[in-house]
């Protein structure tokens, strides 16, 4: 029968948690403050195993840092403010966002995610992440609109935003454009065709994969020390099919090795195409419109493919082919759509970031990455940026844009900081400068313009305690060149500084080595395996995994997690099924006590170290190994005999160990397995502790007094002690498992003698845990009985 009995232990530790309001920040607290920029997951429907994962391993930094004194600032938010809404707010509704007027399309998306947002966020509680959801904001609440206005007019007042025309990125399938940081690399099958062009009498071959731009083509590019062509430069080329005449210019950007040499330079077909234009001064001449048709006869109204499949056909019959062939090739897709894009001109608010480039890459110096190779792709970004930071959508749902423009003097008008937040789609404002009526700014805030501003967000909602920089910020790897270089970008230009002192970056849940996506057919809902085996197991699987480190998910894995579980929960059950009321520090402790304890303070020092480097993997291995092998196929089975056959004095000693040790052990798993933790924490601890959770307990403390120097063997004959009679007791084991016998059959035992010295103070211990019924001096020997 499957075991469910989580389900129950979780929802009631998980209520307690909430009422009894244990992860909440204190705001008048004189503990030194741990802040953590969470990241605001986007509101798409429900957890995916990605954020499980990745926001287990920062939640295990949180209840760490709590347990260690610190006054906890660990918010929540949503975001909810961009394309992903729309998109699900239209599937949810069956509505059309072109369709409604902006003002309804508004209120729907607001109703709506009032409705779904909090079934949303109950997925991260029930995962266990301990943020204090009272403090809780989403990207497009009131309060984050009043914001993100405000900065964005402090930008603008420093000269730092600026509206121009100009080439955009543009998706056709939303009809916005997109910032640089938005695109990702997709491999597609296509034709590269190779077409007669002709100047004086002569063919030239050009190779290109977007025939459809052929009517916008305005120049040929020829590298000026290309032989081939140098002729030609000056003179005049006919486009094929086209028949325009368009000039034959000396370039260096036409590579003479690549291809046929000639480039066909267009308005516009790809980023270098933007560049060869602004820098010639070449008469642009569009061709393609925002929804990604062509505006061009005999091909209007066609879609770009359609248009790229009928002008071949055209090229094909009019003999104007060279040769043909399929190839694949990487290009630039939306993320949000994957469809390739285009590059149409528009009036948009940019950001400047481009002449700043040597101060986004200082802050290597400054901020703490983790781990440290993650920087390289941060490096690697901001030293491939190519435009300013594009910050205006063409969109329904946004933060607007608090800007009117006056048509008859030119002036920008702003809103002012106490009239915000404000639609000006919704206000009439006249021009301060000439008195005339002015025309409100239609365009909303691309949401990367929002969340960039998560810190200050977050600072808002509890009167700014909370300064900048922040002490961590956790996040995944692909969003750094989005979340975290805008992020760093904002905390420079509004505050001077930088946003956190440490970023930690998390990988990806893979599956058979393949990432995760829903067109493969390979996702695991979290929501699933929770149900099944339970949040504290898919939250040990998840810290199985190192910061950084891409994890493949195996359900064994998070079988292992569930036995860890059940084995835990047993053994606290069989320690307190003989303790009776808490056990005080006997006056001297049997020195298998004092060994096992002393290796006890080793593993909370490992731990603990480990922690403080953020390597909570490490830490959980070390607690999770001591446990299984120390405590409970060791300890507990050398200890049996004196609980229920030792003198007072010995039962004493045993049971203020097992007492301290799985105390001890439980608080190191705390942050991994919150929910069976605190159950033990309740059922058998809380009547002897303070606390009234086991989250709120102090870490345990690593004692000078109990150190050895484990290490070397040769100083350390104490803690070798417990390394040596572990090792007899698994070859007695071993010896008996060969002889089919029981563990507890009896055994005559051979000893060597520095062996019977070392152990003689802990062989009555050794003699019942092996039942060996007598020990003698010699070369090692188990006799079976």
């Amino acid at each position: 029968m499957e075991d469910k009995s989580h389900i129950s232990i979780e929802n009631k530790w998980r209520d307690y948690w909430q009422k009894e309001k244990i992860y909440a920040f204190d705001k008048n607290s004189k503990k030194k403050i741990y802040s953590i920029d969470t990241p605001p997951p986007t509101v798409s429907g429900e957890m995916h195993i990605g954020h499980a994962f990745s926001y287990s391993q920062q939640d295990f930094i949180a209840r760490y840092k709590r347990m260690k004194g610190f006054n906890v600032f660990y918010p929540f938010g949503t975001d909810d403010n961009g394309l992903p809404t729309e998109k699900l707010i239209q599937k949810l509704k069956n509505v059309r966002s072109k369709d409604m007027s902006r003002a309804e399309f508004i209120n729907l998306c607001l109703k709506t995610l009032k409705e779904i947002t909090p079934a949303f966020i109950q997925d991260w509680i029930n995962l266990g992440i301990s943020c204090d959801y009272n403090i809780l904001y989403s990207t497009i609440d009131d309060n984050s609109r009043k914001i993100s206005q405000k900065y964005f007019i402090d930008l603008y007042k420093k000269g730092l935003i600026y509206i121009a025309e100009f080439p955009t990125i543009w998706d056709t399938e939303f009809q916005t454009p997109v910032a640089q940081a938005e695109l990702e690399d997709k491999e597609k099958e296509s034709f590269f065709t190779t077409l007669k062009f002709e100047s004086e009498g002569k063919t030239i071959p050009i190779a290109t994969t977007r025939p459809e731009m052929l009517p916008a083509c305005l120049a040929i590019f020829v590298n000026p020390q290309d032989k081939r062509y140098k002729l030609l430069v000056g003179k005049k080329a006919k486009i094929p099919l086209i028949n325009n005449e368009v000039p034959i210019i000396a370039d260096e950007h036409a590579d003479i090795e690549k291809g046929t040499g000639a480039l066909m330079i267009c308005s516009y077909g790809d980023k270098y195409d933007v560049e060869a234009v602004k820098k010639h001064k070449l008469s642009s001449k569009i061709i393609i419109s925002p929804d990604g048709r062509m505006t061009v006869k005999p091909y209007e109204n066609l879609t770009i493919h359609q248009a790229r499949e009928k002008i071949l056909e055209d090229l094909k019959n009019a003999n104007l082919i060279i040769k043909q062939e399929k190839i694949k090739h990487v290009v630039n897709v939306y993320e949000k759509s994957s469809k390739e894009i285009e590059f149409l001109p528009t009036k948009q608010w940019f950001i400047k970031i481009i002449d700043k480039k040597p101060e986004w890459l200082k802050v290597d110096k400054k901020i703490e990455w983790l781990p440290e190779h993650m920087f390289k792709i941060y490096e690697n970004w901001v030293n491939g940026l190519e435009w300013d930071w594009s910050i205006s959508r063409d969109r329904h749902f946004g933060i607007p844009i608090p800007a009117w423009h006056c048509e008859k003097c030119k002036e920008i008008v702003l809103a002012k900081e106490s009239e915000l937040p404000i639609d000006p789609m919704q206000t009439s404002k006249n021009c301060p400068k000439c008195k005339s009526k002015t025309t409100p700014e239609k365009k909303v805030l691309d949401t990367w313009a929002t969340s960039s501003l998560s810190p200050q967000i977050a600072s808002s909602l509890v009167e700014n305690k909370i300064k900048i920089p922040y002490s961590l910020r956790p996040q995944a790897h692909e969003i750094i060149r989005t979340w975290a270089f805008y992020t760093i970008v904002r905390a420079h230009y509004h505050e001077n500084t930088i946003p956190w002192e440490k970023i930690a970056i998390s990988g990806l849940v893979t599956m058979s080595g393949e990432k995760m996506s829903k067109s493969k057919g390979n996702i695991v809902k979290p929501q699933g395996v929770v149900d099944q085996y339970g949040s504290d197991a898919l939250r040990f699987w998840a810290a199985c995994s190192k910061l950084g480190e891409n994890m493949d998910y195996q359900e064994k894995d998070i079988v292992t997690g569930k036995k860890f579980i059940t084995k835990i929960l047993n053994a606290s059950n069989f320690v307190f099924m003989n303790i009776k009321d808490k056990p005080s520090k006997p006056k001297k402790l049997e020195k298998i006590d004092e060994l096992f304890l002393r290796e006890l303070n080793r593993i909370t020092l490992t731990s603990t170290y480990r922690f403080e480097e953020y390597e909570y993997s490490r830490a959980k291995f070390n607690t999770e190994e001591f446990f299984w092998k120390d405590f409970c196929d060791y300890y507990l089975e050398i200890v049996k005999y004196r609980v229920y056959n030792g003198s007072k004095e010995q039962k004493d000693s045993a049971l203020y160990t097992l007492y301290q040790s799985l105390l001890t052990v439980v608080k190191l798993m705390a942050p991994f397995t919150p929910f069976i933790t605190e159950e033990i924490y309740q059922t058998h601890f809380r009547k002897y502790e303070k606390q009234k959770s086991i989250h709120l307990e102090s870490w345990p403390e690593y004692s000078e007094k109990l150190h050895i120097n484990w290490i070397e063997k040769e100083t350390a004959p104490l803690t070798n002690r417990w390394f040596l009679i572990k090792d007899i007791i698994s070859k007695v084991r071993t010896i008996k498992s060969e002889n089919k016998k029981a563990l507890n059959s009896p055994i005559n035992l051979v000893l060597e003698k520095k062996h019977q010295i070392i152990l003689k103070d802990i062989i009555d211990d050794l003699r019942a845990v092996t039942n060996a019924k007598e020990i003698k001096e010699g070369t090692f020997e188990v006799k079976v009985l």
